[in-house]
């Protein structure tokens, strides 16, 4: 196989001795020539590798060849190492590695269209079923998405608004906005605010919400106390604020947690893979991080769908790189004692009589200065 690009490569560039890959090049080597393990040095798969070059259609007309951009790109994101670096590991140089590493981000973002995007029809109903199975609960059969943000560390830019980017935590960040199914598959992904901002913020200057994207009428998505309980223009539950009152809102609580915190995990497993987003500040220009984030989106979705599940390397379970834990429920623990008692919840949510239909409002009560919101029944014929 490696000869066969050789080859092509030549026949574009017959006078270019510049343009040509060194098949000695242990990674390349590793690609090219037999069926070896990628997971050491591109954290992805074979299979999910191949998928992501079948998604980016036919080769086209680059000095150094589709599968070279592919895997300088691939190899970056998941070590998140400085273009240096790389480009002593594929010995081609600097300026190239930087160009290869720009075009395959751009590239591979551009397929979010295609595979990242909204279930409709039938697929509503199943991702239905996976969050009544995490929450193990019939009242989550009409949840079809979890919403959560995360903070992709950067470095401060530079000018007057560089401390616009500094969170909560006291890091330059840019905001990851993410809707993921019960799998963990991202839905929906918005990125670029600057850390400082709100998470609300952030959902009511999306497009989900400024849009009414998703989810369609009769159906919620779950997210954690940081945004609103609201029914329009697109409906979110959220869990009841402390103090709760009695143990059904603390059942409550600890069954929406179990369906939330599958959008943490899917954060997790986002950033254990490609580590450029893990823990030091991407060392690119604040503007190019958004590119960077959607195409690790992407990939991990490709990698979800192609059944490419990462596990710990031993040199990481020695390091000591875990997966979070989710968040502790909120409210005490949950008492699985009295199942019966959950139709009282579940009509909050959903109701499978033909006579009436369920809708969610917000009581707002103030309190020491801040807002708890209650989620209410309002049953109507």
């Amino acid at each position: 196989m490696c000869n066969a690009i050789l080859l092509h490569l030549e026949v574009q560039h017959p006078h270019s001795q510049y343009k040509r890959l060194n098949s000695s090049v242990p990674v390349l080597k590793l690609y090219f020539e037999g069926d070896g393990c990628l997971l050491k040095d591109f954290r992805i798969r074979r299979d999910s590798l191949e998928a992501l070059m079948r998604c980016l259609g036919p080769e086209r007309r680059q000095a150094w060849g589709h599968h070279m951009t592919v895997l300088t790109t691939v190899y970056w994101l998941a070590h998140g190492l400085s273009y240096s670096v790389v480009s002593r590991a594929f010995q081609v140089p600097l300026s190239t590695v930087h160009r290869l590493v720009h075009q395959g981000v751009e590239d591979i973002a551009a397929l979010r269209h295609s595979l990242i995007k909204l279930p409709a029809g039938p697929e509503l109903e199943e991702v239905g079923q996976g969050f009544q199975q995490l929450a193990n609960s019939p009242a989550f059969s009409s949840c079809v998405g979890a919403i959560d943000g995360c903070h992709i560390r950067i470095r401060t830019p530079s000018g007057p608004t560089g401390q616009d980017y500094v969170n909560r935590k006291l890091f330059p960040s840019i905001q990851l906005q993410a809707v993921c199914d019960g799998k963990g598959r991202f839905l929906q992904t918005f990125v670029g605010f600057p850390g400082s901002v709100h998470d609300t913020r952030v959902m009511k200057h999306s497009a989900l919400y400024k849009e009414a994207l998703y989810p369609p009428p009769g159906y919620f998505i779950v997210g954690d106390g940081g945004y609103p309980c609201i029914v329009h223009p697109i409906m979110i539950v959220t869990p009841y604020r402390e103090p709760l009152q009695g143990r059904v809102q603390s059942r409550f609580n600890g069954c929406h947690a179990k369906a939330r915190s599958i959008i943490e995990r899917a954060f997790g497993k986002l950033k254990v893979r490609w580590r450029c987003l893990l823990s030091k500040a991407l060392e690119v220009n604040h503007n190019f991080v958004p590119a960077v984030v959607t195409a690790c989106c992407v990939l991990h979705n490709i990698c979800l769908t192609a059944g490419d599940i990462l596990e710990l390397l031993e040199e990481e379970e020695q390091e000591g790189v875990e997966r979070s834990p989710p968040r502790p429920v909120r409210g005490g623990e949950v008492d699985r004692a009295g199942e019966t008692d959950w139709q009282t919840k579940s009509r909050l949510l959903t109701t499978t009589q033909s006579s009436c239909r369920t809708t969610i409002t917000a009581e707002r009560i103030y309190v020491f200065g801040q807002f708890f919101c209650y989620p209410l029944v309002l049953l109507t014929g």
